[in-house]
């Protein structure tokens, strides 16, 4: 029996756990979020997140990989044209940031690293092995690093003015128009 007076762990629990996780990380960030308030949300005890997750790292990383898969955002670039790829990077991200769960964890990301060294550090991490590496055979200059962090940093850059900041013109402009306005850019990049 719990001495708490919450459920124990059953086999939903881990689940309720990560969705608890991603929502409360992006509203609040990685350092702002506390094991004991995702406890709270998913009504479990707060050993149950050790239990499960080890450490707060942890479970911020395994939020992270069950919502999102990086990766499928760059499926099928090679075989298109620079243009069509750029268009596809860009609905597919607007796509993922329409998904709650997703959009809670790029949130997360974005919040934290701004206020946290450790959250910085995850986020390139992130982005490094996922945008970078794909992006990178697409692009051929010497400087194909920096061209695919800065469409990362245009990407960010949505997400924050979307659903951060909540700047009118980019939170009401469609997936579409901001594909016709975004991608030109992602495109020229990736030239």
């Amino acid at each position: 029996m719990s001495r708490s007076g919450r459920r124990p762990g059953w086999p939903q629990t881990r689940d309720d756990i990560l969705l608890a996780a991603r929502r409360s990380f992006g509203a609040r960030g990685y350092d702002a979020t506390s094991l004991r308030s995702i406890a709270k949300q998913a009504d479990v005890d707060p050993a149950l997140l050790v239990h499960y997750f080890g450490t707060k790292e942890a479970l911020f990383l395994a939020a992270l990989e069950v919502t999102m898969s990086p990766m499928s955002m760059f499926d099928g670039l090679a075989t298109v044209t620079i243009s069509q790829a750029a268009k596809m990077i860009v609905r597919r991200y607007l796509l993922m940031l329409d998904q709650e769960q997703t959009r809670d964890v790029i949130l997360g990301l974005v919040r934290s690293a701004v206020s946290s060294e450790r959250a910085a550090t995850m986020l390139r991490e992130f982005l490094g092995q996922a945008m970078l590496s794909s992006l990178s055979p697409l692009i051929d200059h010497p400087d194909r690093q920096l061209r695919a962090s800065l469409v990362a940093a245009q990407l960010i850059g949505i997400a924050m003015l979307r659903h951060v900041v909540k700047a009118d013109a980019v939170a009401s402009a469609s997936n579409e128009e901001l594909v016709s306005r975004v991608a030109p850019v992602i495109e020229a990049y990736l030239r």
